[in-house]
Formats: C-alpha cells, sequence, structure tokens
C-alpha cells in the first residue's frame, strides 16, 4: 500500500491504494468517477479513454502509479459551470449517443483529435478515433459530431 499523489479534473488528490491497481479502477472506485467505463479490460475498446497530460488513455491498462503526478482529465473533468463542453454538446446536438457507454472515450479522444488537428480530415477522425468501438450506435453519426466539434472549435473551447 502506498499513497498516490493524483490531480484529477483539476484537483490535488491521494489515494491509499496499492500502486499497480490500474487507474480505471481507482478512478471507479476510491474517487467515484463512475463516467469512465469498463469495457474490455484490456485496452482494446476506448470505453476507458481519459487524458493523461492532455494524451488519451487507456485507463484499464494503465496503472495508478504511471499516472502519479501527471494531469488527469476524465469525462466529469470537461464541463466548466453547468454548460457542456462543446465536443460533448456537439455529440448530444448529433445524436451521436445510444446507450452512452462508449461517448466518454469518444468524448475525451475526440478532445485530444482537435488539440492535435482543428480542422481534421475524415481520414483523420477516423484514424483519431480508432480502437473506440461502439456497439450499438451509428459511426456516420459520431463523424458528425466531430466535424460539429471542429466546425465550433474557434468559437469555443
Amino acid at each position: 500500500m502506498a499513497t498516490i499523489r493524483l490531480s484529477v479534473n483539476g484537483k490535488a488528490l491521494s489515494v491509499d491504494t496499492e500502486p499497480e491497481r490500474p487507474l480505471l479502477e481507482v478512478l471507479r472506485e476510491d474517487l467515484g468517477l463512475t463516467g469512465t467505463k469498463y469495457g474490455c479490460g484490456e485496452g482494446q475498446c476506448g470505453s476507458c479513454t481519459v487524458l493523461l497530460d492532455g494524451q488519451p488513455t487507456v485507463s484499464c491498462v494503465t496503472t495508478v502509479r504511471a499516472a502519479e503526478g501527471r494531469k488527469i482529465v476524465t469525462i466529469e473533468g470537461l464541463a466548466e459551470g453547468g454548460t457542456l463542453h462543446p465536443v460533448q454538446q456537439a455529440f448530444l446536438d448529433e445524436g451521436a449517443v445510444q446507450c452512452g457507454y462508449c461517448t466518454p472515450g469518444m468524448v475525451l479522444q475526440t478532445v485530444a483529435l482537435l488539440g492535435n488537428h482543428p480542422k481534421p480530415t475524415d481520414t483523420q477522425i477516423v484514424d483519431g478515433l480508432n480502437g473506440n468501438l461502439c456497439r450499438c450506435s451509428d459511426y456516420r453519426r459520431i463523424m458528425a459530431a466531430v466535424r460539429r466539434a471542429a466546425a465550433g472549435a474557434g468559437k469555443k473551447g
């Protein structure tokens, strides 16, 4: 057992835990941040994606030790003052959410994508979301949501 210091959604936190526990488990079970979802447990589906120092990271195969001292952003940390992040709003506006299970990972992956490619091509969108799987939605709507977010990226966020 060790005390791990984390920065989660702009807050400095300490957690007494085993350093090799998955970050996903600590976020959900110890910190109550259940927006990050457990999907495959093997880093293949993207449901557990968080931003770690601004980079999309699958938290199910990332140890909490590896996240210590780094900036972690979960889906709960995107909205500000009760206003959805532009990417969250775009997913909502385009109906790119069905069951919602993959959505937190898709949204965070999109935030990172738009940080690197503010006006992505369709190929960049597909490549950027590769590894984020959705079992029930229409990928056309997800693509439309990313395009909408990109179109509004200069206006807010």
